[in-house]
């Protein structure tokens, strides 16, 4: 079992970080909102809505959207096709118009996601998948965006411009639950956040708290990304 008993929340208008050590449970937790792992016992709800038993399709119209580890995007088809993709569910309800602004919306938030719009995805830079992989979430018209480790692979000052870019997000009205092993980077920009350990909600509290926790320093707070934080927060 790989996680037992968690308990958390997200408030609408909130970024809300996740962290801890590989293994503990965090994609699973993700994995599990979104219903690709629907043999959860327990309680789920998104606006008193309950997320039991639902479809991924399902869960993505109610408003929720995931950002996977890794990214996995198309490879073989275009940067556009990939971002049209997100807004599969809306093309059913005939929403060209609101799909074309919001494809617009990505491009303008991702400038180099339209220079590469007819590029196949596959040939992209690290960065610039992790960029399409979250564009292609927003075009879903998410009210809550999961996020997986969005830095992995990434050189700093790229994980600097996702994180900001998911700052921007949050106060464009975008709710977020931010999985990121990085736990310096990822709290310095939370409102909230949990640590999970081995499936289990261990610690929780402002992401300032968390920050100053002696224990979460110990265990969880990296030196290098520290300081390259401590100048740009």
């Amino acid at each position: 079992m790989a996680i037992k008993g968690v308990s958390l929340s997200v408030a609408q208008g909130e970024l809300v970080s996740l962290i801890g050590a590989n293994g503990s449970g965090k994609s699973t937790l993700l994995q599990a909102i979104v219903g690709l792992l629907p043999g959860w016992e327990g309680k789920m709800s998104f606006w008193d809505n309950s997320l039991k038993g639902l479809a991924p399709p399902a869960i993505v119209q109610k408003g929720i959207s995931l950002v996977p580890e890794g990214r996995l995007i198309f490879p073989p088809l275009t940067v556009l096709d990939n971002l049209k993709l997100g807004a599969y569910t809306r093309y059913r309800k005939k929403q060209h118009r609101e799909i074309a602004q919001d494809l617009e919306m990505v491009m303008t938030l991702f400038p180099i996601l339209k220079e590469r719009s007819y590029q196949a995805a596959g040939t992209l830079s690290g960065g610039e998948q992790q960029m399409l992989a979250i564009g292609r979430a927003l075009m879903a018209k998410p009210k809550l965006l999961l996020l997986d480790e969005p830095s992995m692979g990434l050189a700093p000052l790229l994980v600097d411009r996702i994180l900001q870019t998911l700052v921007q997000l949050r106060e464009n009205g975008i709710t977020i639950l931010l999985v990121e092993q990085n736990a310096q980077a990822a709290l310095k920009i939370a409102d909230r956040g949990y640590v999970l350990e081995t499936g289990r909600v261990v610690l929780q509290g402002s992401a300032q708290d968390l920050l100053a926790d002696d224990e979460v320093k110990r265990a969880y707070l990296g030196k290098d990304y520290g300081e390259f934080y401590e100048g740009r927060a």
